[in-house]
């Protein structure tokens, strides 16, 4: 497997290059030359693996031209040991046609650890392969950040320096972050909101001299591998519920999405032969994906603060790789669209196009009251206790997805790592031991403005 630009400037790399490229040089995404296409009879032997077994035999269709299956595997059955749940992602039915595909079960109790934990092994072992050092700098809006430092946290070769916006994270989120005592970890807390890391970020991989002379590596949903490790859970969920006999031919799954990684997974496991109906994307107050959905029109608005932060985004990093595919893999048209956004900050389509988009997706942007009502609703009526960013995928499942359907919604993250909002219903919920245990632990963080000098000084220093 062979991977490619989405803007058509370089040459096709193999899967260990296009993991250490990250952004490509020529500032597009990578994505797969072909994808692979999934018979019934695979699908039908698949259902019968377990997560680790799963996961597996996903990435080797990506990967075994890279990485022996035996060495795979390792990498595997090492980045899923550390969850708490043997079912890696287990699938709770909350009501009838409604169910939650619980992402929270990792080491620091958000859905990125299923990406994350992987990515953190697969570096390590190329360091050791190649003998080589590696720099890792990524921007988080929460849950990214204390995956990819718990990933990589002490490792040899390896270097992880992460930007979040200062103040604008849950406690939880950024002691997950900042308690780490750790010489290979540096966290800058950065001026400004996610879009201003998520922009450095982007410009600094941009500069390729910079880039190659200091070993840069990304740890964002820029990178491919965390798109493919990622579209393992829908296969995953998919299966369970064909167990339980509820699944039909296709179901829905609702995806809380700021960045657009998630539910792109989704889309990629779809395109391989998933059978999903709909794919429902949930944003919150800054609902750029969903305005592209409903009206054609992508253009980011006021950032909103909301009760789920890590979807306050307006810029969605992963939003090229699906006009890759919507205009037919033509990369120059990709290329001319992402510098039109760059010179007016501003795509629109509509005809045929836009009826492309309404059909691969249907969109519902959450209310921060909504948001609360559907933790206190589903706690009060299910006894069950959603995050904010699950209760965005929820409400989106309930005004989009038929009766008679099945939806999945993805539930993202531990309910208490937003204990500030889920107080706010008269809620009380106990820590895991895990978090509890992070109040009482000093922190390390430096806070920086936010221009691309003072970050490359940080870095300069750190490596």
């Amino acid at each position: 497997m062979k991977y490619i630009s989405t803007r058509g400037q370089v040459a096709p790399i193999g899967f260990i290059d296009a993991v250490l490229m990250g952004l490509a040089d020529d500032g597009g995404l990578l994505v797969p030359e072909r994808l692979p296409q999934l018979s019934q009879d695979t699908l039908q032997q698949w259902q019968k693996l377990s997560y680790t077994e799963l996961a597996l035999e996903v990435f080797s269709l990506f990967m075994k031209a890279d990485i022996p299956r035996e060495d795979l595997k390792k990498l595997v059955d090492d980045s899923y040991g550390t969850f708490r749940e043997e079912d890696v992602t287990p699938v709770r039915r909350i009501h009838d046609g409604l169910y939650v595909l619980e992402l929270f079960h990792g080491p620091t109790f958000a859905f990125k650890d299923v990406a994350l934990q992987f990515l953190g092994n697969l570096y390590s072992y190329i360091s050791r392969r190649n003998n080589s050092i590696i720099h890792i700098l990524g921007a988080t809006s929460g849950d990214t950040g204390a995956s990819a430092i718990e990933g990589v946290r002490g490792k040899e070769g390896i270097r992880i320096c992460i930007l979040h916006p200062h103040g604008k994270v849950s406690k939880v989120q950024e002691l997950q972050m900042t308690t780490v005592d750790s010489a290979n970890v540096l966290n800058l807390a950065v001026e400004g909101t996610f879009d201003d890391c998520q922009r450095i970020i982007k410009e600094l991989f941009a500069d390729v001299e910079f880039k190659h002379q200091y070993h840069l590596r990304a740890i964002n949903s820029i990178n491919i591998a965390r798109i493919l490790a990622q579209t393992v859970y829908y296969f995953y969920a998919y299966f369970r519920l064909v167990d339980q006999g509820v699944a039909g031919d296709k179901i829905n799954f609702s995806v809380p999405t700021g960045n657009f990684g998630d539910i792109f997974a989704g889309y990629l496991a779809q395109k391989m032969g998933l059978p999903v109906n709909k794919l429902i994307l949930a944003t919150n107050e800054n609902n750029i994906l969903a305005r592209f959905v409903n009206e054609g029109v992508y253009q980011p608005g006021e950032f909103r603060g909301t009760h789920s932060p890590s979807m306050d985004i307006q810029v969605a990093s992963n939003f090229e790789r699906y006009l890759f595919y919507l205009y037919g893999e033509d990369a120059a048209k990709v290329a001319a669209l992402m510098a039109q956004f760059k010179a007016d900050g501003r795509i629109a389509i509509e005809g045929e196009a836009l009826a492309r988009v309404q059909a691969d997706f249907a969109a519902y942007s959450v209310e921060n009251e909504a948001c609360l009502d559907a933790i206190e609703g589903t706690h009060k009526h299910q006894g069950y206790l959603l995050d904010p960013h699950t209760a965005c995928g929820v409400t989106a499942a309930a005004h989009l997805a038929a009766a008679g359907e099945v939806t999945v919604a993805l539930s993202t993250a531990h309910p208490a790592k937003f204990d500030e909002s889920i107080r706010l219903r008269g809620i009380r919920q106990t820590y895991p031991a895990q978090i509890e245990a992070l109040f009482n632990k000093p922190q390390f963080q430096k806070v920086v403005g936010g221009s691309n000098e003072e970050i490359k000084a940080e870095l300069l220093r750190f490596f």
